[in-house]
């Protein structure tokens, strides 16, 4: 998936967590076949770095609607895939 470019469809996250939330993601791709482990794998690094509770979600065909802290939501695509992350709680 290293070929895959990072489609932005919705961000209100600063330039750097951007940047990290596309690496952290493309690794977890990498790293792990099963969604269950590469959203979970996300979260715990974003867990990590920014401090709780992020969740993440992702998949090929979703909706959601949801509260999140400001400057802690991010919605992209790699590849055909759609990854949502956002803070809350």
């Amino acid at each position: 998936l290293r070929d895959h470019k990072a489609i932005l469809e919705n961000a209100d996250v600063l330039e750097e967590m951007q940047q990290a939330s596309v690496e952290c993601a493309t690794q977890a791709l990498e790293k792990y076949n099963i969604e269950k482990d590469i959203t979970a794998y996300i979260k715990k690094e974003f867990d990590k770095k920014y401090n709780p509770t992020w969740h993440c979600i992702m998949g090929r065909n979703f909706s959601s609607y949801m509260k999140h802290e400001t400057k802690h939501f991010i919605y992209f695509y790699l590849g055909q895939v759609a990854i949502l992350l956002f803070k809350s709680g």
